[in-house]
């Protein structure tokens, strides 16, 4: 078996302060005897406007974002899955919404742009969001080996798509990762019975770190940040605020689920994939 975590954070506009707070439960989770860190969504920037430029100043590696997640996974040993962050796929180019995949040694071994933007309107103080107007659309999935099983990648937005889920199961995924920034409307209507759904259907562990909490520019996100097992059972859960939500990841209950109700071998309908793997290795 291995040990996991997911981050729960409250992020604001300033880097260097979301920074020590994620390095302080980076920390934490790593003391507790996590193998891989998953941060939740914008954990570095929530709600700043200067996403050109901070996208910009981490394309090359040189920025303070991706300076951090290398030094933090090198310092805790641990691998550290960061959420997303705006970084442009060339030079230039508009900022994607980016989940950086860093291994024990603090090296990026995965690469993953946001699939599906968040893009409606919500019945919440800010009521309209158009993440596309800030972000490029990623293009193809990821799916990589990890020392806790094989890593599906995805962000926020991308659970209501059970394609892109059946997909990364196809790919060989055992875990799911999906770092958030629900809202407190959405989440409290559905982030329980999509997170569970997922992990059903593709008879997967699926691992979420939400932001939880009240954010400096108003906007509410939901939290509950947490680890379901493929069963669909939530085995460990943070209602709201910081923390850290550490549990198991048991490779041979799943072969377990897997072997004794075998979904994937009794599917009948196989959509054509309109996106390709980033990494299948």
């Amino acid at each position: 078996m291995s040990q996991v975590a997911a981050i729960q954070m409250i992020s604001g506009a300033d880097v260097q302060v979301n920074l020590r707070t994620a390095a302080r439960l980076i920390a934490d989770a790593a003391a507790a005897g996590a193998q891989l860190v998953l941060l939740p969504e914008c954990f570095a920037a929530f709600g700043n406007r200067e996403l050109k430029g901070i996208a910009a100043a981490e394309f090359d590696g040189s920025g303070p974002i991706r300076r951090f997640l290398a030094e933090q996974a090198r310092q805790h040993g641990v691998w550290l899955v960061a959420g997303s962050i705006p970084l442009p796929a060339e030079p230039g180019g508009k900022a994607m919404a980016c989940c950086l995949v860093m291994d024990a040694q603090g090296n990026e071994v995965a690469r993953y742009d946001k699939l599906h933007l968040f893009d409606v309107e919500v019945s919440d103080s800010q009521r309209s969001y158009r993440e596309s107007k800030d972000y490029g659309y990623g293009d193809r999935f990821v799916c990589i080996d990890t020392p806790v099983g094989r890593l599906g990648l995805s962000i926020c937005y991308d659970v209501r798509f059970a394609e892109l889920y059946a997909a990364l199961r196809r790919a060989g995924a055992d875990l799911i990762v999906v770092p958030s920034a629900f809202t407190a409307v959405t989440g409290a209507a559905h982030w329980d019975v999509l997170l569970r759904a997922r992990a059903i259907e593709t008879q997967c562990y699926i691992l979420a770190a939400n932001q939880g909490g009240q954010h400096a520019n108003g906007r509410e996100t939901f939290g509950h940040s947490c680890l379901i097992d493929p069963w669909g059972e939530i085995t460990a859960c943070l209602p709201q605020g910081e923390g850290v939500v550490a549990g198991e990841i048991d490779l041979q209950h799943l072969n377990t689920i897997r072997g004794r109700m075998p979904v994937s071998g009794h599917r009948r309908f196989v959509p054509m994939d309109d996106i390709v793997p980033a990494s299948t290795e």
